[in-house]
């Protein structure tokens, strides 16, 4: 099998991994930088063209799109799919998930356990806002921020006004959710693929952090995973649409809550903290999976 990982850094571990598993499994695989592709978008001819040539021939793609290119690698991505290689995860499935608003408003509809989130334009609307939430502290959080980036804990009602209002001040769109004390800084990520969660590990933030992102200081230990907390994994990826991701849980006192839904996460931590072989599984499974001309969003926005 021909692959195309779409990736600005080779150099990145998990990109590393999911070269090697492809390679020892007797595939090529070929790491192509997302922005320095254009295409040809002619009807009924898409092209990609890279460094001078055409990308084709490619039995599926790996999209590993950074959250600050997610407009162009969506592009790419869909022009990948209109020209029928198999995506291992669908351009619109991703779109859906790094945008943080539509995702919860897709898991809530789906009953998904989520913290009280409230969404407001007007400025003016903070005290109702943090009303809904409930009381200090509160989490605000851009809806584009990733890695613990944007994320801001407001301790109080008052500095969680003063955050509130510089954001929209600065015409930034935000979420404010509620603070889940009895997660005690640490959070549970679940690693989904193909509908079945094949490695968890529980991430512990620095003393100092009450975000765990392993980016920012964060520890990482393998866990073992209630069967709800594996359910809702298995639930919030297939209400993305998602073939692989990363869903983040904290443990509340009403069951688990789904923080974010990642759909590219990172190997490195999960890999070290279980032992599993993840590149591998994700290889496999694209293997089995992937069809010429099969993709669910050939033709659609």
């Amino acid at each position: 099998m021909k692959i195309c990982m779409l990736a600005r850094n080779p150099s990145l571990y998990s990109h590393q991994r999911l070269g090697e598993a492809a390679r020892e499994r007797g595939h090529t695989i070929e790491v192509v930088n997302t922005l320095r592709c254009y295409m040809n978008i002619t009807s009924h001819r898409p092209e990609l063209h890279y460094n001078g040539e055409k990308l084709e021939g490619y039995d599926a793609v790996i999209p590993r799109i950074g959250a600050s290119i997610t407009y162009y690698g969506l592009a790419v991505l869909r022009q990948f799919e209109m020209m029928g290689v198999w995506p291992l995860n669908e351009s619109v499935a991703i779109g859906r998930s790094r945008d943080k608003l539509r995702s919860m408003q897709l898991l809530a509809r789906e009953g998904i356990g989520l913290p009280v989130t409230a969404f407001a334009h007007d400025p003016k609307q903070t005290n109702e806002v943090l009303k809904m939430v409930g009381e200090a502290p509160v989490i605000i959080k851009l809806i584009e921020g990733t890695q613990g980036i944007g994320v801001v804990l407001g301790e109080t009602t008052k500095s969680a006004k003063s955050v509130i209002e510089a954001f929209r001040g600065a015409n930034v769109n935000i979420l404010v959710q509620e603070f889940i004390r009895e997660a005690n800084g640490t959070d549970i990520r679940a690693l989904v693929i193909g509908g079945k969660v094949i490695a968890a590990m529980q991430r512990k933030g620095a003393d100092d952090d009450f975000r765990s992102n392993l980016h920012r200081g964060g520890r990482a230990t393998a866990i073992k995973i209630t069967p709800e907390e594996r359910s809702t994994a298995i639930r919030a990826a297939k209400i993305m649409g998602l073939n692989v991701c990363g869903v983040d849980m904290l443990r509340s006192n009403h069951g688990p809550v789904v923080m974010e839904v990642n759909s590219s996460p990172g190997l490195q931590g999960i890999e070290q903290a279980t032992g599993n072989d993840v590149a591998g599984a994700i290889v496999d499974f694209l293997v089995r999976s992937a069809r010429p001309n099969d993709t669910r969003t050939k033709g659609r926005g």
